[in-house]
């Protein structure tokens, strides 16, 4: 007779696990990450995920405090989403957009430009780094096409960051980003003296007008020779979760038009409910004329961009037919009908079944939980947020790399995947988290500052 080894089912998971850890860093060259700290601490497997929470292979489950690199609008899983993938999979999964369309583009389409009045039109792409690339080129050829050779340079804000692509990280100001390619990059001016502020109930936010004069100087020695710029609106992501004043955005806005210049907004975070509105320029009450989205338009389901502009632009390129003339930017999974069925679905869910008031009285008790730790730990300061952000710094005295590194690692084994950018601890998790949910993330989250920063050294 046989005997069963006590412990062997443990045994042989934890050999699975290693072998596949093993493998996976054998070939696999992950993205955003010092290589040798996956030696240190090796890639998470993961089996599924649902709502808020990942799952690994040994049955560890984490809050996805990030939202997966900010794209799980509607969290892992939703039943809506995978129906609707489901049935176009069962369908057709793509064919070339240059000269066909059908029924889920359409209504996409006509959605898209419902929800941002002054829109025209929408060209799609594969990522968010397109998106903006496209709106670029967008600005620049349309200058171009109407015979005006002056205009073809960018601004962009200080601390801004647009993705990794050539063109966008050429308009990306966060060092750390583009430091090794300047070969290889075009040269962007930014605007700096930015009216940062933690919250829209304080008087910066509705009036920012002794920042927006110095800042004014400065955009008019340039104004003749600008086509474009760009911002990530109210909120930059990369750039340490900064909020900056409504009242800025709406004076730019203003300013671009009387100008001549064109205002691209970069959506790609903030956009789909993120900061407590569909999108962004609405705590402005502004329309910019491109507007780039992705992340969370599908939910995070699958890489899908797209970018929203007037017919103002498209006329520009309406009648054209010479080689220089026409809009070659040409993407082979441009208009995929199965990220365009998702990001169908998903703008319903949101304009249709989604419990705005809800979403921000959440995002109330959110920010809340965060300025709980900073007054519990007396680690964190300058507490911010907006919508479903929120984030904190670690005080100066008390910051070291090595310290934060151990607050994830203690973090994400009691629970909570976080991902700091830099000194600034943020959480940005799926909209449709629940406060139970939030109360477990501010306990791991405190639990593991006063863990590696307050102890003895």
């Amino acid at each position: 007779m046989r005997r069963r080894i006590i412990g062997q089912p443990k045994i042989l998971k934890r050999l699975t696990i290693h072998i596949l850890q093993s493998k996976d860093l054998e070939y696999h060259w992950h993205p955003g990450t010092p290589l040798k700290d996956l030696r240190r601490t090796p890639p998470f497997i993961v089996t599924k995920a649902s709502g808020s929470y990942i799952e690994g292979i040994d049955g560890h489950r984490v809050i996805d405090g990030i939202s997966s690199w900010w794209c799980k609008t509607l969290g892992h899983n939703h039943p809506r989403l995978k129906s609707a993938l489901i049935e176009q999979i069962n369908k057709f999964e793509h064919v070339i957009n240059a000269t066909s369309t059908n029924q889920i583009l359409v209504d996409l389409s006509a959605l898209l430009v419902s929800l941002v009045p002054g829109m025209g039109k929408v060209f799609y792409a594969s990522d968010g780094s397109s998106a903006v690339e496209i709106s670029l080129k967008m600005s620049l050829h349309s200058r171009l096409n109407q015979g005006n050779q002056t205009k073809i340079k960018f601004l962009s804000l200080a601390n801004g960051y647009h993705g990794e692509t050539c063109g966008a990280l050429s308009i990306t100001h966060t060092g750390k980003f583009k430091k090794a390619y300047h070969p290889m990059l075009f040269d962007c001016l930014a605007i700096e003296g930015i009216p940062y502020t933690n919250t829209p109930n304080n008087d910066l936010w509705h009036s920012c007008q002794d920042h927006w004069l110095k800042i004014q100087d400065f955009l008019q020695k340039h104004h003749h020779e600008i086509t474009a710029i760009i911002v990530e609106p109210i909120v930059q992501g990369a750039g340490n979760m900064k909020i900056y004043s409504q009242d800025f955005l709406r004076r730019l806005r203003t300013w671009t038009t009387e100008h001549d210049i064109h205002l691209i907004a970069d959506e790609i975070m903030t956009g789909i409910g993120r900061t407590g509105k569909m999108f962004a320029c609405e705590h402005a009450n502004i329309t910019p004329d491109f507007m780039c989205l992705s992340k969370g338009l599908t939910s995070g389901w699958l890489p899908f961009s797209c970018v929203l502009t007037t017919n103002d632009i498209y006329n520009c390129f309406y009648d054209k037919i010479g080689q220089d003339e026409v809009f070659y930017h040409s993407h082979t999974h441009s208009g995929n009908v199965l990220g365009a069925c998702l990001a169908l679905e998903t703008l319903k869910i949101m304009t249709e079944d989604f419990d705005w008031s809800e979403l921000n009285e959440k995002a109330t008790y959110l920010l809340n939980s965060m300025h709980d730790i900073a007054d519990e730990s007396k680690v964190l300061s300058n507490v911010r947020g907006i919508g479903m952000i929120a984030a904190a710094d670690i005080n100066q005295e008390a910051f070291s790399l090595e310290r934060m590194n151990e607050m994830i690692h203690i973090a994400f084994q009691n629970g909570a995947l976080l991902r700091p950018l830099g000194k600034t601890v943020y959480w940005l998790p799926p909209l449709n988290i629940e406060n139970k949910t939030i109360d477990e993330l501010k306990e791991i989250t405190k639990k593991s500052i006063v863990y590696a920063f307050k102890k003895e050294t």
